[in-house]
């Protein structure tokens, strides 16, 4: 059975990035003297599918730190070239995300690592999320892309665990009900 899980930091209003994709108010808050976990998570999955917006982020910083293979959900890039940087480590599917999920599993992935707004939406819509890990950053940016959306029906949650870091964030594990 293929699962997917998701990692992710809001802000205390809800939102991941500010309407035009920044997230310096996060990247602000990056202490590495604190451990919020990423190594634990990121160890038993197999892939990380994100959208075009986080892949359009990421490819803006000096390194490319994911050791994972990469599917980068997108209808305006499934068609393009993978950067040649990037060929072995990343490719571009319009799958809808049911669909991706099997394709992910007839290849033999368990564990999926999803990131992005619109794309944890989207599987989240289709109940495909069986956990989540968000980490609150304390700070109100007013206005951005939000980690939630409409949904059509509630989504029970169950709470695992909440941890305070020293520097204010909150982290907190859930659950999807069954």
């Amino acid at each position: 059975m293929t699962t997917a899980h998701v990692f992710i930091a809001t802000s205390l209003d809800g939102f991941i990035a500010r309407p035009d994709g920044d997230i310096d108010w996060l990247l602000q808050r990056d202490d590495p003297t604190e451990d919020h976990g990423y190594s634990d998570f990121i160890a038993d999955k197999d892939v990380i599918v994100m959208g075009r917006g986080s892949y359009e982020k990421v490819l803006t910083f000096d390194t490319w730190f994911y050791e994972r293979p990469v599917v980068v959900l997108s209808e305006r890039l499934a068609d393009s070239p993978v950067p040649e940087a990037l060929k072995g480590k990343v490719r571009f599917s319009n799958l809808a995300p049911m669909e991706l999920m099997e394709d992910l599993k007839r290849q033999g992935v368990r564990r999926v690592y999803v990131d992005g707004g619109q794309v944890v939406q989207s599987f989240l819509c289709d109940g495909l999320i069986a956990d989540m890990v968000i980490t609150t950053v304390p700070v109100l940016i007013g206005s951005g892309r939000p980690l939630f959306g409409a949904l059509q029906q509630d989504v029970e949650l169950k709470l695992v665990s909440s941890r305070c870091f020293p520097s204010g964030l909150v982290q907190s594990t859930y659950l999807l009900a069954a």
